[in-house]
């Protein structure tokens, strides 16, 4: 029987090998951790961030480390602008694009009535409109190789509503939504689109949250209570998702979202 060279990974040989991999968001927390797992695992990358230089310093590392080709890329992926330049040095650099995992996002939450234009239009343009930017830029060298993987980083705001976080959940429900319609609109033509969406993950942004409250540590303890599991995730475990996705093991998963929150989203009350 005959197979192509994307039909089957390979037992014994790291799970990318050969791949090229674009990710944004690159440059810390969940992004970054992708980028590690994935070098490991034996893709060359393209890291994309909102300037160049944590991008880059992450990739520097990782090049010491695995031996995998880096490609450092800044660009706001509010803009389409730039994320066409990006993106498109990007795949010039790497030579072709088969996974592309958006993770670039901001946390905006507030009041819906004291939610300002701006915060409104910050928060969809990242958060949802970036993801598209970079889908759009990347999907006609996936079309035209008849292959390709794209993992959006979603929420479980996606999922469930948290008073005074809007206008999150709004983007992270429309990024599922971007995920489904165009994992259906393409999966004839060699893409997979999904998604994952992570509760509460040890991040960068998640320590800021924590270090703002009056007693830090009482307040991580206190979410971590309202995990089964009785502890906050790691960035690893969600790149660990992303990996599985991003690789042939997936290929007949499509337009689908994982969550990743430690059962904490299918409990009724507290």
């Amino acid at each position: 029987m005959n197979t192509s060279a994307h039909d089957f990974a390979t037992t014994g040989r790291p799970r990318l090998q050969g791949k090229h991999a674009l990710i944004t968001g690159a440059g810390s927390g969940i992004g970054s951790a992708i980028a590690e797992l994935f070098a490991r695992e034996g893709a060359d990358l393209a890291l994309l961030d909102l300037t160049a230089a944590p991008a880059k310093a992450v990739g520097d590392a990782l090049m010491k480390t695995t031996g995998r080709r880096m490609v450092a890329v800044g660009a706001d992926v509010s803009s389409a602008t730039q994320v066409d330049t990006a993106i498109a040095e990007a795949i010039d650099a790497l030579g072709g694009l088969d996974i592309l995992i958006n993770c670039a996002g901001i946390n905006v939450f507030g009041d819906p009535l004291q939610t300002t234009e701006q915060d409104w239009r910050r928060c969809l343009d990242t958060n949802l409109a970036g993801a598209w930017h970079c889908i759009r830029a990347a999907l006609p060298t996936m079309l035209a190789a008849g292959y390709g993987h794209v993992v959006n980083i979603a929420s479980v705001h996606g999922h469930k509503i948290i008073p005074g976080a809007f206008p999150y959940p709004v983007a992270k429900h429309g990024l599922i939504g971007l995920t489904r319609s165009l994992g259906i609109e393409y999966a004839a033509r060699g893409i997979r689109v999904n998604s994952i969406s992570p509760g509460l993950i040890m991040t960068p942004a998640a320590e800021r949250y924590f270090q703002s409250c009056p007693d830090p540590e009482a307040e991580r303890l206190r979410q971590a209570e309202l995990l089964p599991c009785k502890r906050i995730g790691k960035p690893e475990e969600v790149a660990y998702a992303a990996l599985f996705l991003a690789s042939d093991e997936a290929r007949f998963v499509n337009a689908t979202d994982l969550l990743i929150d430690g059962g904490r989203s299918q409990i009724y009350h507290d």
